[in-house]
């Protein structure tokens, strides 16, 4: 580093007390900026490829911290552990994000543009001190992500869905889609899969209510986990597959793999954009359609959204029992709507009775989620599908959250009830040896 640098920095260390200074000033970004650059050079690609990570980590930062030392900067302890980091994280890492990604906290990452970062803690938003120094830095980094599963993000294909190792959920939209920037939504999955002891504790749903709908998982109903988006879909779909019996063979379908399922055998399927000459796209229906040669017990589908709903339905309707699948719906009658509209759109020529009765046949419960005022998630009702009345489905619910009151910490209040009604699916749980007779008829729990 030049002399001239450093007496730039002594300066500023000058104007500041030692433990107080900034390291997102402009100063200590061209240190970090010049070093970066300094390492890339300097590194064997080929070595870094082959050195396990956390060895690699180890040599890399006893190789910063010498030469910091060694070219006597002017930073105390605290900013050359934190220039290391950062410079770690950039050339290993996501950059800004790896401090993000390593707060177990954090629910939702959102990036609008490159000095725009805002979290989510606790289901309430606020806005963070990170930024990614430009535009370029931030397209490095999602160029990064979606690269780890061999997808693009360009002009010519500005949205892209991908994963992060850790299995969180990303999603980004770039120029000139995007006015301001690079945007990127980050929905983060923690290092441990949520289970039903957590449910419990959180308050999301009792134990009764999870004692059925594992009865349903075991007696091999079909069920559609609806709700709005961040309302835990994935989570409670996580949560339902644990109920499913080590023996059986399971095949998850998603648009970016997120699922972690903990049963032996699990084949995990995940759809791929087209590529650069818009070939080889592979779809959700192709990958249902293809599933059903591939000897299922159970299909998994992450989320219905277009025409792959139809397969799905005639794969629930022709011996593979027990399947699941999301949907984005606020209501059971919503989701019912929505899947009937999906099928519709991929096969016009059929009645929307005959669609309906295709519905009525294949679901067996429909497991409504929501976000509640105070930003816990809560499932608010378990809903049967008892057939058809003419040309209309039939509902009831089994469950259902009521809300009562808000605290004065603003905390969402209710009862969780059983609603009287014994649900025609208590005969299915009797063929499978499964007696539930008091959790479904009088169940009330206040939280």
């Amino acid at each position: 580093m030049s002399s001239r640098m450093i007496d730039k920095v002594r300066a500023l260390q000058n104007t500041r007390s030692g433990e107080g200074r900034t390291t997102g000033s402009a100063e200590f970004q061209h240190i970090k900026e010049r070093m970066h650059a300094e390492l890339v050079e300097s590194l064997d690609f080929e070595m870094v490829r082959n050195t396990p990570r956390d060895e690699l980590v180890a040599r890399l930062r006893d190789s910063l911290t010498r030469t910091i030392r060694s070219r006597n900067l002017p930073l105390n302890q605290a900013e050359q552990g934190q220039l290391v980091d950062e410079l770690l994280d950039d050339l290993l890492g996501l950059g800004p994000l790896e401090p993000l990604l390593r707060d177990p906290d954090i629910s939702d990452i959102l990036i609008n543009g490159h000095d725009n970062v805002y979290v989510e803690k606790g289901g309430k938003l606020s806005k963070v001190d990170v930024n990614f120094h430009d535009n370029t830095r931030l397209m490095h980094v999602i160029d990064r992500i979606v690269g780890a599963i061999g997808r693009r993000v360009d002009e010519s294909n500005p949205m892209v869905d991908a994963r992060l190792q850790d299995g969180s959920r990303v999603n980004a939209i770039i120029p000139p889609l995007a006015l301001d920037g690079p945007v990127v939504s980050i929905r983060r999955f923690g290092k441990k899969p949520v289970g039903v002891q957590d449910l419990i504790r959180h308050g999301s749903v009792p134990r009764p209510i999870l004692a059925v709908l594992r009865a349903c998982v075991r007696s091999k109903l079909n069920i559609i986990i609806s709700g709005g988006t961040g309302t835990g879909k994935t989570t409670m779909l996580n949560v339902l597959s644990s109920f499913i019996p080590q023996g059986e063979r399971i095949i998850t379908i998603e648009d970016a793999a997120e699922l972690r399922l903990q049963q032996p055998h699990v084949v995990r399927l995940e759809t791929r954009p087209p590529n650069l000459e818009g070939t080889g796209e592979v779809t959700a229906r192709d990958l249902v359609k293809n599933s059903l040669r591939m000897r299922p017990d159970r299909i998994i589908l992450g989320e219905i959204r277009g025409d792959e709903a139809i397969d799905m339905l005639q794969a629930m309707n022709t011996g593979h029992d027990g399947s699941f699948g999301t949907i984005h719906a606020n209501t059971p009658r919503d989701a019912l709507s929505r899947l009937e509209t999906m099928v519709g759109m991929g096969m016009p020529n059929l009645t929307d009775r005959t669609i309906r009765e295709m519905i009525s046949r294949a679901v067996n419960v429909v497991v409504q989620l929501s976000r509640l005022n105070d930003g816990s998630r809560r499932l608010i009702k378990v809903t049967e599908i008892t057939g058809m009345e003419g040309s209309v489905i039939c509902t009831q619910d089994v469950f259902v959250f009521e809300q009562t009151t808000v605290d004065k910490d603003g905390k969402v209040r209710g009862v969780f009830r059983s609603t009287g009604i014994r649900p025609k699916f208590a005969e299915v749980f009797a063929r499978y040896g499964i007696q539930l007779s008091k959790e479904l008829t009088s169940f009330s729990v206040r939280i």
